[in-house]
C-alpha cells in the first residue's frame, strides 16, 4: 500500500512512523507548507500532487480542520483510501458533502481516526458493557482538561475559521466519540459554552454538557475545558451491578499520567458474593497501531470500517452541533 501525507506535522509524523512500524504500507510522499523539520520522505510540492499521483492508494489528512472535508473529497474522487483526522467537519453539514461523495465510491474506505476508541483500556470497557456483566448502562461521566498558554494564540487553532470551535471541537469531541460508542445514541442535549479567561469570540475554553438517550434513558455528563491548568481525563461509566472508571490515558506527550482502569462489581444478594474491585493498569500506549492496522485491514479484505466510518462521523458531528447550539 503506498501512501501520501497531506499534513505533516505532529499528527503527520506520528501516522508515519506508525505506518512503518506496523508494515502497512510505504510512504510515498509527504506534503506540508510550512516544514520546520527534516523528511525522511519525498517531498510533494502542493497537496494536489500528493491527491493525483496515480501510483499512491491511500491519502492520510492531518491538517488544519477547515480543510478537511474538501481533502477527503479530493482523495476519493480521485480514486483514493482516506483516511482522517478529527474533527470531521466543523460541521454536520460538512459530513453529509463528504458522505455524498463517499457512496459514489463504494470500493473505497473513508475512515476518521477517533483513536480513544483503539486503546486497550477503552477496549476492556466496551467489551464489559457489550457482554452485560455488570448489567446495562444507567449513567456516564466525562472530563477531559489540558492548560494552553500564550503560545495558543500564534496557533491555528486560535483561529475560529480556520479550527471551527474551540476545546469541544479539538479535544472534547474524542470524550464524546466514547459516549457514543457506549451508549449508541442520544437525543436530547443541554448544554453551557463559554469563553470566560482567554475571551477569544468562537473558540470556547469550556462546555458543560448533559446528553440523554431516550430509549434507554442513559444519561452522559461532559465537562470539555482548556482552563483545568493541568491535564486530566476520566471516564466513568456506571452499571447496574458494578462501574468502570478510567483514569488517566497513554498518549504520544505523556501528560494524562497512568492510564488505570478499576473495575468494580456490586455485592450479589443472590450468592452472597461481596463487592470487589480490580485496577489494570495500561502501560503502553497501542491505540495508533490499533487504528491504522483496522483501516488497512478493511481496504485489504474489503470489511466495514467498524470504529471512526462515515456514519459514526455523521452521528457525533450532528451531537457537536447540536451543543453549540444550546
Amino acid at each position: 500500500m503506498r501512501i501520501g501525507i497531506i499534513g505533516y506535522g505532529k499528527m503527520g509524523q506520528i501516522r508515519a512512523r506508525t505506518i512503518e512500524s506496523t508494515g502497512a504500507g510505504t510512504i510515498k510522499s509527504v506534503y506540508e507548507k510550512n516544514l520546520q523539520t527534516s523528511v525522511n520522505y519525498p517531498r510533494a510540492s502542493s497537496e494536489d500532487e500528493i491527491l493525483c499521483d496515480d501510483s499512491i492508494d491511500a491519502v492520510f489528512v492531518c491538517t488544519p480542520n477547515y480543510k478537511i472535508p474538501e481533502l477527503c473529497i479530493k482523495g476519493l474522487s480521485n480514486g483514493k483510501h482516506v483516511f482522517s483526522e478529527k474533527p470531521p467537519g466543523l460541521n454536520e453539514n460538512d459530513v453529509k458533502r463528504v458522505i455524498e461523495v463517499d457512496k459514489r465510491f463504494p470500493k473505497l474506505k473513508l475512515m476518521y481516526g477517533f483513536n480513544h476508541r483503539h486503546h486497550d483500556s477503552i477496549k476492556q470497557m466496551k467489551s464489559i458493557i457489550d457482554s452485560r456483566e455488570l448489567g446495562n448502562i444507567l449513567w456516564m461521566r466525562g472530563r477531559y482538561g489540558k492548560e494552553v498558554n500564550e503560545s495558543f494564540f500564534n496557533e491555528w487553532r486560535a483561529d475560529p475559521k480556520l479550527a471551527g470551535g474551540g476545546i469541544l471541537l479539538d479535544q472534547g469531541i474524542h470524550m464524546l466519540d466514547l459516549f457514543l460508542h457506549f451508549a449508541g445514541h442520544f437525543d436530547e442535549t443541554s448544554a453551557f459554552v463559554s469563553n470566560l479567561f482567554w475571551k477569544i469570540e468562537g473558540i470556547e475554553d469550556n462546555v458543560f454538557a448533559i446528553y440523554r438517550n431516550n430509549d434507554s434513558g442513559v444519561c452522559a455528563s461532559l465537562h470539555s475545558t482548556m482552563t483545568q491548568w493541568r491535564y486530566l481525563f476520566s471516564l466513568e461509566v456506571f452499571l447496574e451491578e458494578g462501574s468502570l472508571i478510567l483514569n488517566g490515558l497513554k498518549t504520544s506527550s505523556g501528560v494524562y499520567g497512568d492510564e488505570v482502569l478499576t473495575v468494580r462489581r456490586n455485592a450479589s444478594k443472590d450468592d452472597n458474593r461481596g463487592s470487589s474491585e480490580e485496577t489494570l493498569t495500561y502501560e503502553i500506549d497501542n491505540s495508533w497501531a490499533s487504528e491504522i492496522t483496522h483501516f488497512f485491514d478493511a481496504i485489504n479484505h474489503n470489511k466495514e470500517i467498524t470504529y471512526g466510518s462515515p456514519s459514526d462521523a455523521l452521528k457525533l458531528m450532528n451531537l457537536i452541533d447540536k451543543t453549540y447550539k444550546k
